[in-house]
C-alpha cells in the first residue's frame, strides 16, 4: 500500500463549504452565520474550494483538521467528544447548539 499526499482542510473551510454549497446560503448569509465579514467568508470559501479540486484531480487525501468540540454521530445518537486533528465522518458542530 501506499500513501498519498495529504491536503488539510480547516475547520473554518469546511463549515463554509457546508453552509455556501451543500445549504446553498448566500456569502452574505454565510458569513453572518459564522460571524465573519462577507469578504473574509469569500477568501475562506475560495481556499476550501481550492484545496478540495486539488485533492480531486491530483488523487490527494483530504484531512480535516480542528480543535474544537464536535457532535459525532454513533448509533443514531450523538455524543459530544473533543477531537484534536483527528478525522471524523458523520458530525455536527456543537456550537450550532448555542443559538
Amino acid at each position: 500500500m501506499y500513501s498519498l499526499e495529504e491536503i488539510m482542510l480547516e475547520h473554518d473551510e469546511l463549515e463554509a463549504l457546508r453552509l455556501g454549497d451543500y445549504l446553498a446560503l448566500s456569502q452574505e448569509e454565510s458569513a453572518k452565520e459564522m460571524k465573519i465579514s462577507r469578504a473574509t467568508f469569500g477568501r475562506i470559501i475560495e481556499s476550501a474550494r481550492h484545496k478540495l479540486v486539488d485533492g480531486i484531480l491530483n488523487g490527494k487525501a483530504i484531512k480535516i483538521v480542528d480543535t474544537l468540540n464536535f457532535k459525532v454521530l454513533t448509533n443514531n445518537k450523538f455524543c459530544e467528544k473533543k477531537h484534536k486533528g483527528k478525522e471524523r465522518n458523520n458530525y455536527e458542530n456543537s456550537s450550532s447548539d448555542k443559538q
